[in-house]
């Protein structure tokens, strides 16, 4: 039986790409940057990523960088193919990375709404205000959307009015409350925003809910869902889809790819449940099947947030529960680690940043040792989908398997 398992880690940049200048981003390396803060602020706490390292990551991103780690994070014997990525898509956003691992790079550029006061047209903020039949609308910027509801919450319930706000991404965001305003009241005012960002070429409008009666407690629940742009060609989830086993969507795979070619989604909030939705997907899926968990909370949670002590943690207890997932594979079954693009904690703004990202392969019949670096993340794909009895229709083939275990 042959399965792919990709685990996303959202946002785990493992340094600057040679175009990063070009985004504001040179300098940028999230690995290479927790390791460094912690050695530097929680010396007492040894950051160790073993099971990680075990599968290439401390080789990928010296591949990566030119540089070792300043600090060791496991140097267990290499079991893993591992190389980095570069991305040829035009932006450093969640679909232009997802959508280039799976063949389908993006070669235009996305609208972005600019970083002023009331940044939205005004055609956008009428059209949701008649549409929803809202008192009006609060926020009107770019915003952290953790501080955003602590600043506007109350205001919000007080006066039923959304609060609408951005990023440097390209996306509409709506905050509101889960009880006061409504959830599916909030999903139908989405579905509204996301038609009348079309003509402005945005790629997402999302749900953001929340709970709580004062700003110092409001927290936003695992509800949130992503109104995303459908890919312009069939990517490895349509192929896997169509013509193979099936694709199993863990996290926000499902929204990202506008429910397009997904055979069965798993719902699931915070990291360890995302891993037990993985292993639970895995005792699901039959031959040929793709099996894509999306590990939003290093992202939303930790990157956007700066927070470089929270990302470290993370990724620790995913490096912790890897071995559950090694002892659940068959042989066959070829596990992809990778990101989408970076998001350095201890850089400027709150941005994404312009990164290589790591391609480490591990499995019963992986080879182990470099791969060559690939110049675009569809060669990651391309490995998958050669795997699956599948080709894309961009990225070159680099072996990966030995052939005495095929």
């Amino acid at each position: 039986m042959k399965r792919c398992i990709i685990l996303m880690m959202d946002s785990f940049g493992i340094g600057a790409a040679s175009d990063a200048a070009e985004f504001g981003d040179s300098g940028a390396d999230t690995l290479g940057h927790i390791v460094k803060w912690y050695g530097k602020h929680r010396p007492s706490i040894p950051f160790q990523l073993p099971h990680l390292a075990s599968i290439g990551l401390v080789n990928a991103h010296t591949l990566s960088t030119g540089r070792p780690l300043p600090y060791s994070i496991g140097s267990e014997p290499i079991k893993g193919a591992y190389t980095y990525a570069k991305e040829m898509s035009r932006g450093k956003d969640t679909l232009s990375g997802h959508w280039e691992l799976t063949g389908v790079p993006v070669d235009f550029d996305w609208g972005y709404f600019p970083d002023v006061p009331h940044c939205f047209p005004e055609d956008i903020i009428e059209g949701l205000i008649t549409g929803g039949n809202l008192p009006g609308v609060l926020g009107e910027k770019h915003a952290s959307g953790t501080e955003i509801i602590k600043e506007l919450g109350c205001e919000h319930m007080k006066t039923g009015k959304p609060i609408i706000y951005t990023s440097a991404d390209s996306v509409l965001q709506i905050a509101a409350h889960e009880e006061t305003f409504g959830l599916e009241r909030l999903y139908t005012l989405c579905e509204k925003a996301f038609d009348l960002v079309r003509p402005y070429h945005i790629a997402r409008v999302i749900a953001r809910p929340f709970v709580g009666t004062a700003a110092e407690n409001f927290t936003r629940t695992g509800n949130r869902h992503d109104y995303a742009v459908a890919a312009p060609e069939k990517t490895l989830v349509d192929r896997v889809y169509e013509e193979a086993g099936g694709t199993y969507a863990i996290g926000k795979i499902a929204d990202i790819f506008a429910h397009r070619g997904i055979t069965k989604q798993y719902k699931a909030t915070g990291l360890s449940a995302l891993f037990d939705a993985t292993l639970r997907a895995l005792e699901d899926a039959g031959d040929r099947s793709l099996i894509f968990t999306n590990f939003v909370d290093f992202d939303s949670s930790y990157g956007h947030r700066r927070d470089a002590e929270g990302y470290g943690k993370g990724l620790m207890l995913i490096d912790s529960r890897l071995p559950e997932l090694e002892a659940c594979l068959t042989p066959g079954d070829l596990v992809l680690v990778t990101a989408d693009h970076g998001c350095d904690p201890t850089f400027k703004g709150s941005d994404h940043t312009r990164e290589h990202v790591p391609m480490l392969f591990f499995g019963k019949g992986v080879k182990p040792g470099p791969l060559a670096p690939m110049e675009t993340y569809s060669d990651g794909g391309q490995i998958l989908a050669h795997h699956l009895g599948l080709t894309l229709k961009r990225g070159t083939l680099q072996e990966v398997m030995d052939h005495e275990a095929r």
